[in-house]
């Protein structure tokens, strides 16, 4: 009597990276990945609109200066004892030419004076 032959336990892998290469093939005949912009199409431009920061946020001038809703204010901790949010979040509008390690000091300030969250708020553009 012959023993039988026992067979490898090896699968074809190349037969399923050529059915897989092919799937991506099709899919990418068949479909588009992003369709184009229409070339009539014209996108809106936000470079010159003027914004006006949130109405609880502390507008911070480039000299430094602090300022809540028109009015100047003293210090920081100061604003932060008068209008402290439930939450503890602090919304920070600085102005573009103000030095960032003004900006770093105040949050610092409103941290120290019992900030839960700083958060500082700025524009954001596609040019």
């Amino acid at each position: 009597m012959r023993r039988a032959r026992t067979k490898s336990g090896r699968e074809p892998t190349i037969a399923l990276i050529n059915i897989v290469f092919l799937m991506l093939v099709f899919f990418m005949v068949a479909g588009a990945l992003a369709p184009p912009l229409d070339p009539a199409l014209t996108l809106v431009k936000t470079a010159d609109i003027d914004t006006v920061p949130p109405p609880d946020a502390l507008v911070v001038h480039p000299d430094g200066r602090l300022a809540y809703r028109g009015e100047d204010v003293g210090s920081a901790a100061a604003w932060l004892a008068a209008n402290a949010a439930e939450d503890g979040k602090v919304r920070l509008v600085p102005d573009r030419d103000l030095p960032a390690d003004r900006l770093v000091a105040i949050a610092r300030d409103l941290r120290a004076a019992g900030a839960g969250r700083v958060v500082i708020v700025t524009e954001r553009g596609l040019e």
